[in-house]
């Protein structure tokens, strides 16, 4: 490694433990507001001491040793984002599972992950078994009590008071991983230092939520698993009030009687919930007046549903690109560039303009930068960028090139640096010898009154190669043939779906994001492209 001056290395690569941002926000406001679900309330310092009390016993009672890693199974509560931290704290690795997966699918992330101990909610008893056949020398304790391990409750009052050794760490030490969604296969595990979140928790109070204090308060909407994972611990460092929805049922009224209780100033969201949120009858009645940021991420918004949250909320919305290698860092639309109307001043299908610290190129396929209103390979580097996929040097070597690393999504930059998302490589198809990209086409489906969601995608087509096909969510009755007449005229002809299916729902994944993946083999399972290719049967 070459140093900055003269060739020299680092004296020092030592950082903050992670979990330090926990100390200092006790230390501030010791009897204020942390942590919030239904009647219980953690006051910082009552945060502080349960995840002293457990980082304790994960070295001193279970033997957890820097670098082990630790899974996590849970639906949202107070006792994960106390393991969290305590798990930082004590020096292992935190590696939180989609709670909605399957007791097989957490096995392999057991597996995957190499992790020694888990944590898991007592409502998960088949999880906890498959991965302790999967991993037979696997620690499991529980959250809420069970039959199946010990609960943390029991362990954190019997080492009440005790202080653990905080981990020494440097700047490259992994502190999560972070897995892939999978939608295009097995998950991958991104490797998250310490160093790296630091800065992602410095640029996300810089360049999403500017000013954020302890007065502010968050609510909780998304899983902490992931995204919503990351933007809690960004509330964390400024002492915000993190308040967690009662239930894993999603209610909207909930939502909106929580925002009025609690003064809820910030959120984190995805643009499927925020869709959800700002259609429902109960927002009419809602106080939204606190709301400062509502952060949505995950997926792209689609100008209709972007222009409609504008109106029911105000100019508090704010959007962010990235994924999970990137932990969510590679641009953003702050909240005075979001225009409910279109117009000469309005950005209209951006995801915003680089965050700080990170520098975006469109390459080719040879890694050359594309000029600006060329379509190419989203490509950054910066600080925020993961440090590489764990034990999967096949994934690295396609992820990076020349130092930059490859996000797999299209993309085009204007002359002023804003990005434009044309889809993922993996969704665009070649139909009769020219690239189409969904959501180009998705974009003039949903200016139709009746259609709320759709996803297009390419399939294979005798003809052409792949022809697009359009999955749709309706509101009324709409036909094919008049949504085909629709789109003529806004859409190029080869550009034109074959098919038109209106289904009742499109799969999603547990974050709330449109699955292209899922809705394929949907398509599969249904046996409709075997009726397409034979004769044009209805759906």
């Amino acid at each position: 490694m070459t140093g900055p001056i003269g060739g020299m290395r680092p004296i020092s690569t030592r950082v903050m433990n992670l979990a330090t941002f926990l100390t200092q926000a006790a230390r501030r406001d010791p009897d204020g507001t942390a942590l919030v679900m239904a009647d219980t309330i953690w006051s910082w310092s009552e945060f502080e001491r349960r995840t002293d009390a457990l980082a304790f016993a994960l070295q001193s009672e279970l033997g957890l040793r820097k670098g082990d890693r630790v899974l996590c199974q849970s639906q949202n509560c107070l006792e994960m984002m106390q393991a969290m931290f305590a798990v930082w704290r004590a020096g292992g690795v935190w590696v939180p599972a989609n709670f909605r997966q399957t007791p097989e699918e957490v096995a392999y992330l057991t597996e995957a992950s190499g992790a020694r101990f888990m944590f898991c909610n007592a409502t998960f008893p088949g999880h906890a078994t498959a991965c302790r056949l999967a991993c037979p020398e696997l620690t499991v304790l529980s959250f809420g009590g069970s039959d199946f391990a010990p609960a943390i409750e029991d362990i954190t009052s019997r080492s009440s008071g005790q202080r653990p050794i905080i981990a020494e760490v440097d700047r490259d030490d992994p502190c999560w991983f972070f897995f892939t969604s999978g939608t295009t296969g097995r998950p991958k595990a991104s490797v998250l230092t310490h160093g790296q979140m630091s800065f992602v928790v410095t640029n996300h109070l810089a360049d999403l939520m500017p000013g954020l204090t302890s007065d502010d308060a968050s609510l909780v909407v998304a899983p902490l698993s992931h995204g919503a994972g990351v933007h809690q611990l960004t509330q964390v460092a400024r002492g915000v009030k993190t308040v967690l929805m009662p239930s894993e049922k999603f209610e909207v009224a909930t939502v909106w009687e929580l925002v009025r209780e609690w003064r809820v100033s910030t959120m984190f969201t995805v643009p499927t919930i925020l869709k959800l949120m700002v259609e429902h009858p109960s927002v009419a009645a809602a106080d939204t007046s606190s709301l400062r940021y509502v952060i949505y991420a995950g997926a792209p918004m689609y100008r209709v549903d972007q222009q409609q949250a504008l109106r029911v909320l105000g100019k508090v919305l704010v959007q962010y690109f990235g994924l999970g290698e990137c932990t969510g860092n590679i641009t953003v639309l702050p909240a005075h560039l979001h225009e409910a109307e279109d117009g000469p001043t309005a950005r209209i299908g951006t995801c915003g303009h680089a965050r700080t610290g990170i520098e975006i190129q469109i390459q080719d396929d040879e890694g050359h930068e594309l000029p600006p209103g060329q379509t190419g390979e989203i490509c950054c580097i910066g600080p925020a960028v993961f440090a590489g996929y764990y034990q999967n040097p096949e994934a690295n070597a396609k992820s990076f090139r020349n130092g930059w690393f490859r996000t797999g999504d299209l993309g085009h930059l204007d002359e002023q640096g804003f990005l434009y998302i044309t889809g993922r490589q993996s969704d665009m198809f070649i139909s009769g010898g020219s690239n189409v990209y969904p959501r180009e086409i998705e974009e003039k489906i949903l200016t139709h009154p009746a259609i709320n969601e759709v996803a297009v995608l390419g399939l294979p087509d005798p003809l052409w190669g792949e022809v697009g096909w359009a999955v749709c969510v309706a509101s009324g009755p709409v036909q094919e043939d008049e949504l085909a007449e629709f789109l003529d005229g806004k859409l190029s002809r080869y550009k034109m779906p074959k098919r038109f299916l209106f289904w009742d729902a499109l799969p999603k994944s547990a974050y709330g994001k449109i699955t292209k993946k899922m809705i394929r083999e949907e398509i599969e399972t249904r046996g409709l492209l075997a009726q397409s290719n034979a004769t044009k049967a209805p759906a």
